[in-house]
């Protein structure tokens, strides 16, 4: 009797434990998620390509929604938000990653 009333008053800890660990993990994926999107927008740069459509294209689908690629000169700026799990905490994870062409040509 005592051990399952324990667990039922520990079960909304756990929960939050375990969505706040899923949350730190996905962020994580979309912290390599945005080095590989900038990577392409900048490579996209070389090749006198639009660097904003291979950003937005080196990202799978359900990530797209957080992606925000901005493009100054021949350096591609890339922020990827992973979808929320825990509100507030998403947006506090975001990923900034930047990648850049090299000296003009």
């Amino acid at each position: 009797g005592q051990a399952l009333i324990e667990l039922l008053a520990l079960t909304p800890m756990l929960l939050v434990a375990a969505l706040a660990a899923a949350q730190v993990l996905a962020a994580g994926v979309c912290g390599e998620l945005a080095g590989h999107a900038a990577q392409a927008g900048a490579a996209a740069i070389l090749q006198d390509a639009d660097p904003r459509a291979a950003a937005r294209h080196a990202v799978p689908g359900w990530s797209r929604d957080g992606l925000d690629v901005t493009v100054h000169g021949r350096r591609v700026v890339v922020r990827l938000t992973a979808p929320g799990l825990v509100p507030g905490l998403a947006a506090r994870l975001a990923s900034h990653v930047s990648a850049d062409a090299g000296p003009p040509a």
